[in-house]
């Protein structure tokens, strides 16, 4: 039993023994290397992270991050890390009693902090967990140093999550892309022409650049063919992306003109009346979002993310409530006198603004995003779609949605369409029209204050805010036909693609002034609009 004892003892012994020959040798950092970190001249600082960067030790994470975080100091002729009152030698981990008036902090300019950032992130390429690994990758390709080559390739080797492989691959070509050796750059440009980013697509178009003697930039026919292939691939990649971002562009805006211009259709179909402080409705809107954001800041902190919810009904009550006093003190005396009806309520614009210059001031005032807003969908192609238009979009589907179960399924719906139609036969059949006409410039009033709220949350708030849109909001009135919500919705919708499809080609300003010259022509084969209304009064 001794004799059996003694061999499995002896077998372990000997298993023990290989595993430890077999170990890879732990690395150390070079004490020299390290203390370079500390040296006045940035140029020794960056050669020193890239060197400790492209040993690939692990052991290097704690003493580069504390550098980062301006946690490592000079003690002498020592490095420590200081946390609070206690320090501990960077090198060996060991306690250091070091008075903190005898520590010397090292400088870390932005270029030294640029630089480490890159080298933390590669260090990180081959950490056990995954998002570490994507965090860090995302970083080296975003800005790839050929001092990480190495380390880079090593990482590469060991990758087998694919998304991770390709970021490494894409890093590794966007350092061997200016490498000396013709092979390793025609390998580079197929890379970079099939990661179909726009970073890739600039590389490989200064390749095919002409010097001021006729010369390419890149000398070798080879590069230039696969860079000329990559830029091909490249921009046939960005089509699609393109497209569906300048059709998101076209209707989100084509949802704020509607946001804008759907309380001015019913009024303006009901009574008649060209109102031209609609656009103070929508700036109402905004300065109410702003000032329930600032409550919510000073007496709810911990709910701010949720001002937006209660902006929305306080903004539609305060438009709504400036919108019936208006009706009932001033334009209920001016049905039936256009030109009077236009300067009066000019004037009403003017004081409006005036009003909100005096109480918040003449400087625009910012409006922050919810944080569930912020952001935003990446199409692709340097394409992205915010989560604040995207949220306005469904936002003015859903109010939208709301109008129409109002017309279509409450009496006081009933009482709109009909006065619309024929207002001396609504007032026969006993509907009372005074009291149709202020309630519905009041609800009119109150979606422009919602078309507000919309609008804080793609830009600043000022005084001067609804005279932007009070032009787009007629022209949205009269394409779409006076009084109609599908028409309404259709010409808001077309026009905002119709702006965003030009602007590219002729520019905001002369886009703007294209599209008016296309609505003129449309109306003079027209004038009703897309949508003509139906009734004796349409038809007279």
């Amino acid at each position: 039993m001794i004799r059996n004892a003694l061999r499995q003892w002896s077998r372990l012994a000997i298993v023990g023994l290989w595993l430890f020959l077999l170990a890879p040798a732990a690395h150390a950092l070079d004490p020299n290397l390290a203390k370079q970190l500390a040296a006045e001249d940035s140029d020794a600082k960056l050669e020193a992270i890239n060197s400790i960067a492209a040993s690939g030790d692990a052991a290097a994470i704690p003493l580069l991050k504390a550098m980062q975080d301006d946690a490592l100091q000079l003690f002498g002729e020592r490095l420590v890390i200081v946390t609070g009152s206690s320090a501990k030698d960077a090198l060996t981990g060991e306690a250091v009693d070091a008075p903190a008036e005898k520590l010397t902090a090292i400088v870390v300019n932005n270029r030294v902090r640029g630089v480490l950032d890159a080298a933390l992130a590669a260090l990180k390429l081959v950490s056990p967990q995954r998002e570490e690994r994507l965090a860090a990758a995302k970083i080296v390709a975003s800005d790839p140093d050929s001092a990480m080559l190495p380390l880079i390739k090593t990482a590469l080797v060991k990758e087998s999550d694919a998304e991770l492989k390709t970021l490494l691959e894409l890093a590794q070509a966007l350092i061997e892309i200016k490498s000396e050796d013709a092979t390793a750059r025609r390998a580079a440009a197929k890379v970079l022409g099939e990661s179909k980013s726009s970073q890739a697509k600039q590389i490989l178009t200064a390749l095919m650049q002409k010097n001021p003697d006729g010369s390419f930039t890149e000398n070798d026919a080879g590069v230039r063919a696969e860079a000329q292939k990559g830029i091909k691939a490249i921009e046939q990649s960005f089509i699609v992306p393109q497209i569906l971002g300048v059709l998101f562009s076209g209707l989100s805006l084509g949802s704020v003109l509607l946001l804008a211009a759907l309380g001015l259709a019913i009024t303006f179909g009901l009574m008649g009346i060209i109102n031209m402080a609609h656009g103070e409705m929508l700036m109402l809107g905004a300065y109410t979002t702003y000032v329930t954001q600032t409550l919510f800041r000073a007496y709810l902190p911990q709910s701010l993310d949720w001002y937006l919810i209660a902006a929305i009904p306080a903004a539609f009550v305060v438009a709504a409530l400036v919108g019936v006093a208006l009706e009932r003190s001033v334009i209920r005396f001016l049905y039936g006198r256009p030109l009077e009806t236009l300067l009066t309520t000019w004037g009403i614009s003017l004081i409006l603004i005036q009003f909100v210059r005096t109480l918040f001031g003449a400087q625009n005032v910012e409006v922050a995003n919810p944080s569930w807003m912020s952001g935003g969908f990446n199409l692709g192609a340097d394409i992205v779609l915010p989560y604040n238009r995207i949220a306005i979009i469904f936002f003015a589907a859903f109010v939208v949605f709301l109008m129409w179960l109002f017309l279509a399924r409450t009496r006081l719906g009933l009482y709109v369409r009909a006065v619309t139609q024929n207002r001396t036969m609504a007032d026969c059949m006993g509907i009372p029209t005074p009291r149709v006409d202020w309630l519905t410039f009041g609800l009119g009033s109150g979606i422009a204050g919602l078309g507000g709220v919309a609008l804080s949350q793609i830009g600043n708030v000022g005084p001067d805010l609804g005279q932007s849109y009070i032009v787009d909001s007629f022209m949205v009135v009269v394409l779409g036909g006076v009084g109609q919500l599908a028409g309404t919705i259709i010409a808001a919708v077309g026009l905002g693609e119709i702006n965003k499809f030009l602007e590219p080609f002729a520019g905001a300003v002369l886009g703007k002034i294209f599209v008016l010259i296309l609505i003129i022509l449309f109306i003079q084969k027209r004038p009703q609009g897309m949508f003509a209304l139906k009734g004796r009064m349409a038809e007279n």
